[in-house]
């Protein structure tokens, strides 16, 4: 079972910055892919980024330009560096983790709240 443990969330203003960090821990493996997702209340879990062993990238077009994700192989640790903050990436942020050996897993965190207001 892995483990994931996710902090760096918490109120911001607009235009702010916040680092998300999610470490994995546990029966590793691999670990292939590691992400962020959000959900904000009475919307859809969206992918947020994430990236992959190698370190191919992938966001949603919303944070483009403004976020920017990245992960410690030796720490099986995912970050989310979040800059130029709105109010509408105000949401629950879940770390996701993808675990493969000869099929995948896939662990979530159990979230953490971040908050962009004035």
């Amino acid at each position: 079972q892995v483990q994931l443990v996710e902090s760096g969330g918490g109120l911001v203003q607009p235009g702010g910055s916040l680092r998300l960090s999610c470490a994995a821990s546990g029966s590793i493996y691999r670990i292939h892919t590691m992400g962020w997702y959000r959900q904000a209340p009475g919307k859809e879990r969206e992918l947020v980024a994430d990236i992959t062993s190698g370190g191919n990238t992938n966001y949603v077009d919303s944070v483009k330009g403004r976020f920017t994700i990245s992960r410690d192989n030796v720490k099986n640790t995912v970050y989310l560096q979040m800059n130029s903050l709105k109010p509408e990436d105000t949401a629950v942020y879940y770390c996701k983790v993808v675990q493969t050996s000869d099929f995948a897993i896939t662990y979530w965190g159990k979230g953490t709240l971040v908050t962009v207001s004035s």
